[in-house]
């Protein structure tokens, strides 16, 4: 038996509970999704300075609520960064980019002092990219290398395609090859060699900008988590 009726309920319950570890009245650094969108809402009661937001869509939210945007280029660095994540592990390395705005959450990340990630507990597991494919954000003239160079490395890449069967497009006007069937033992390593790959901007395994704390709901309350 669940404390919580729905899914969002849960997204709600991480969102609330994640306020206590955001600045009041400083600069915040804003993630991209389902989650983030639930603490957008709450963010006006931290009376914020200013926000960084890592996607336009983001960016959007915060104007609508009255909370003032900036360029990342005017700050050197951020109080926070709040953002979910696709999957996270117990080392608190996530899989990001389903909302391919991954460059961009990995941009306002690394500049911050401390990132707090928000989850229910669906997105707990065990070993990264077993069920989530890692989105990688890719230069279109270089799809295609790409996604031979990450078969190579093991995986699948799916090029990312929306209903319309058009490619999806980042805010960057890049492609994303979503890639099933990796075997993320180690993340941190995987995470550089996918990178090093030309073509690629970026990939969506955050090890090098891994979490400091999870916010997790889970069916019995909320569980504040570190990396073990």
């Amino acid at each position: 038996m669940s404390l919580y009726a729905t899914q969002d309920a849960k997204k709600q319950a991480a969102a609330e509970a994640a306020l206590k570890h955001l600045p009041r009245g400083g600069i915040l650094g804003v993630g991209t999704g389902s989650t983030v969108n639930f603490l957008i809402d709450l963010l006006p009661e931290l009376q914020l300075e200013a926000a960084v937001a890592s996607s336009t869509a983001t960016a959007e939210r915060l104007t609508k609520l009255g909370i003032e945007v900036i360029d990342m280029n005017q700050v050197g660095s951020l109080d926070a960064y709040v953002d979910g994540a696709d999957e996270i592990d117990r080392h608190l390395h996530m899989i990001k980019g389903g909302g391919a705005a991954l460059t961009r959450e990995k941009i306002v990340a690394s500049i911050a002092r401390k990132f707090v990630c928000i989850v229910d507990d669906s997105k707990w597991v065990e070993q990264l990219g077993r069920e989530f494919p890692l989105p990688v954000e890719v230069i279109p003239m270089a799809r295609s290398a790409v996604a031979r160079k990450l078969v190579s490395l093991g995986g699948d890449p799916v090029f990312r395609m929306n209903e319309e069967e058009h490619a999806v497009m980042t805010d960057n006007g890049n492609v994303i090859l979503d890639v099933y069937n990796l075997n993320i033992l180690d993340a941190l390593e995987l995470e550089k060699t996918i990178n090093n790959i030309p073509g690629v901007v970026t990939n969506g395994i955050f090890a090098l900008n891994k979490a400091d704390i999870a916010i997790v709901a889970t069916n019995n309350g909320i569980e504040e988590r570190f990396a073990v």
